[in-house]
């Protein structure tokens, strides 16, 4: 039967109207899945015969079956495995196994007499325990909110977070009990015993003995007489997880939802929290233990027990690639000639949130951030990190929110938060305890979800102190060490983080020091790479432009200079390029653009140093090494953006040019016309005590004149009389009239 079986395999058509054998009876569909372990091949290779050999040889008790080749090799049997997986999977596990002894021992039962046939082939089966089936599936993913009724008890694939893992504990296979009145042994297998949270507990013992008394004698066990002997009794291997979905499939305003799922064996302990998954399995239901007697009868709690599982990213994905995309030839090719075309960068620049007019530099800097550095490793173990943080610090309605729901959209992975909205936990992770066994785990928060993509932290100045200090760690060690309820461990945080706030008077106020506007600790600012202020500033030229281009887009119209939208990419280009520059490239310096960074440095150092002294006041924004490798990384994204693998100097002077006019602007804020802050109050205090004595209360003068007097008699710089007169009548000590022509005294 099997030669035609494999004869028919190779010589009848695809659409063959009536297959040899159909999976009637579980013993046929058994028979079949044999023969198909044994005798699929592709081209000349026997697939599964090999693979089984090879894992049997590595000690592995698992195989992984593709879908697609059965229904290559029999159609029905792919419907049955679809549709009663609970079923089937068990046979196809037992036609694994004797697969695996048909190909460890092919000569048993054929050589030799009756007795010694007999005794080999316990031996055989006593050397092969159960092989574990892993199904991969082409199944198309279902979402959380696609689990209905219909799909109980069906083979589903769906994709989320794990977000919590429990430790491991041992599920019995086979229990081997004694009674403990007539010492009767008895093996039991308990229900559910591979796989799935319910069932396999002690409650399934059964109540009375039932061996046989010897003849002339009374059987007077007890009731519930059975004790489990553990020595001789076998165990897997069992974990379960907590999956949730996607924060990017969870419609607005909703939760996103939990999924238990139960793995066993083989698959147990490769994922820890924050790796995105498929989970390919068994919708099916347990009854809760804790909602035993609340309820409806039938009412059950569901799990997925899983059959195979992809691993999509995180820490323990073994593939170059961490965001689980797959890139074909032709779309490589694509990305070569993107990358090699020119002024690529400012075009992708122009295309990060292209309905935000101008800020060029902010979005360059903001395209570092997606691409980011390359991290390193030294010989000591000690990490450097690669990923860029970027803080924008300025006023209301400069469309800071705007760029971060940008990047939350064009990340292959990111997290969108609110300062108020989030606690240390929810960003870093909160210790739970699980409802049935009683124990604590861990359930990762904002940081952990986002390893190896983006954080957006808004309203940034909104964070209680004590919450933001738990990123600290989180944005320079690239870590979260967590000790609370008696665990103690560290979790990984490979993130970048775009954080954007406001001023502490709410807009940025010129008249005083950056130290002063910005609320920060120079702690947590030394961690940023740039830090941008974004200033209203008023200009009637650059307000018209702004405001065309804003009717432009609520009228839905083209914008009237093309240039602006020729050569724009599309969010899907954008994601997949970020993600095949992150998997492939890890741009490294080359020996002159070290040379040009070191020396510009310590120019940098000199130019705060001069700064501070000028200033008469430390920093509030530190120049410290942590910038020279900022610069490094800055120069590194720049790189990887053209998919080059060695820093040039060209990359070098742009993310020169770049930290100069973030970072730097921001530390030499506040000073003009070529004075330096401390001057500048000098002066506005002797034009202030003038000003008080020329004009009494309840006199006025023309403007024109105080400009004659002040800036062209005494020399005073016209900066410095404007920012007077704007704080005395911020102070109410002077008013305007007639268009700022006439200035009035009105208070002391």
């Amino acid at each position: 039967m099997s030669g035609y079986d494999k004869d028919r395999h190779f010589t009848v058509q695809a659409h063959d109207p009536a297959p040899a054998i159909s999976p009637d009876s579980p013993a046929e569909t058994e028979k079949l899945l044999l023969d198909f372990l044994l005798q699929f091949r592709l081209g000349g290779e026997f697939i599964y015969r090999d693979k089984l050999r090879a894992n049997l040889l590595m000690r592995q008790l698992v195989l992984e079956v593709d879908l697609k080749h059965i229904n290559l090799y029999n159609e029905e049997l792919v419907h049955v495995i679809q549709n009663t997986p609970s079923e089937t999977l068990p046979l196809l596990e037992n036609a694994a196994t004797k697969a695996a002894r048909s190909i460890l021992f092919p000569l048993v039962g054929v050589v030799g007499g009756e007795s010694m046939r007999r005794q080999t082939m316990d031996e055989a089966v006593a050397a092969i325990p159960n092989i574990q089936i892993s199904l991969r599936s082409g199944l198309s993913l279902l979402q959380f909110r696609d689990l209905t009724a219909n799909t109980m008890n069906k083979l589903v694939r769906i994709p989320g977070i794990v977000i919590s893992a429990s430790v491991l504990s041992s599920r019995a296979t086979k229990l081997h009990l004694q009674c403990r009145s007539c010492r009767t042994p008895k093996e039991i297998y308990p229900a559910g015993g591979m796989g799935g949270v319910g069932g396999g507990s002690d409650r399934g013992l059964p109540r009375q003995c039932d061996s046989q008394a010897p003849a002339g004698q009374k059987k007077d066990c007890p009731l519930d007489p059975y004790l489990i002997v553990h020595s001789k009794s076998t165990f897997a291997d069992q974990q379960t997880l907590k999956l949730q979905e996607a924060p990017d499939m969870v419609p607005v305003g909703e939760l996103p939802r939990h999924m238990l799922l139960s793995v066993d064996r083989n698959l147990t302990g490769k994922v820890v929290p924050g790796s995105r998954i498929i989970a390919t399995g068994i919708y099916s239901t347990f009854q809760s233990a804790k909602k035993k007697n609340a309820g409806a009868t039938a009412l059950r709690q569901p799990y997925l027990r899983v059959v195979h599982l992809e691993l999509s990213s995180g820490p323990t994905s073994s593939s170059s690639n961490p965001f689980g995309l797959q890139f074909t030839p032709e779309e490589e090719e694509e990305f070569g000639a993107m990358a090699r075309s020119e002024g690529f960068y400012e075009r992708f620049a122009r295309s990060v949130a292209p309905s935000i007019f101008g800020s060029l530099d902010i979005k360059k800097a903001i395209a570092c951030l997606l691409f980011g550095g390359s991290k390193k490793v030294l010989p000591d173990g000690m990490r450097l990190r690669g990923d860029i943080n970027v803080l924008l610090l300025g006023d209301p309605g400069t469309a800071k929110s705007q760029l971060l729901k940008f990047v939350e959209k064009v990340a292959p992975i990111a997290v969108y938060t609110s300062g108020k909205g989030s606690s240390a936990a929810g960003l870093t992770a909160s210790v739970q305890r699980d409802t049935v066994s009683r124990e604590f785990y861990l359930e990762g928060g904002a940081m952990v979800l986002a390893d190896t993509g983006v954080v957006c932290i808004d309203e940034f100045d909104k964070m209680r102190d004590e919450d933001r200090v738990a990123i600290h760690e989180a944005m320079e060690q690239q870590t979260i060490s967590i000790a609370k309820a008696g665990i103690t461990t560290v979790l990984n945080s490979r993130t970048s983080v775009l954080a954007a706030a406001n001023p502490v008077f709410g807009r940025y106020d010129e008249g005083r020091s950056p130290g002063e506007n910005i609320d920060f600790q120079t702690t947590i600012l030394s961690r940023f790479d740039m830090i941008f202020i974004v200033k209203d500033e008023h200009n009637e030229q650059r307000d018209k432009m702004i405001a065309r281009h804003v009717m432009n887009i609520q009228m839905n119209r083209p914008e009237d200079n093309a240039d602006q939208v020729v050569g724009e990419l599309s969010l899907d280009v954008m994601k997949r390029y970020i993600a095949y520059c992150k998997s492939k490239c890890a741009p490294r310096l080359s020996s002159e653009a070290q040379e040009m960074l070191s020396s510009h440095f310590v120019s940098l150092r000199k130019q705060v140093q001069q700064v501070e002294r000028d200033n008469d006041e430390r920093s509030s924004i530190p120049i410290t090494i942590r910038q020279l490798e900022a610069i490094i990384r800055i120069s590194e994204s720049l790189a990887k953006m053209t998919l080059s693998t060695t820093v040039q100097n060209h990359h070098v002077e742009e993310a020169i040019r770049l930290f100069k006019f973030s970072t730097m602007d921001a530390v030499s804020a506040g000073s003009a016309d070529g004075l330096t802050r401390g001057e500048l109050n000098d002066e506005m205090v002797k034009i202030e005590r003038e000003l008080r004595r020329r004009l009494p209360v309840g006199w006025s003068t023309s403007y024109q004149s105080l400009v004659r007097e002040f800036v062209t008699q005494q020399g005073y710089s016209s900066h410095a009389l404007e920012r007077t007169l704007f704080v005395m009548e911020k102070s109410e000590v002077i008013r305007f009239t007639g268009q700022k022509k006439v200035v009035h005294r009105v208070g002391v």
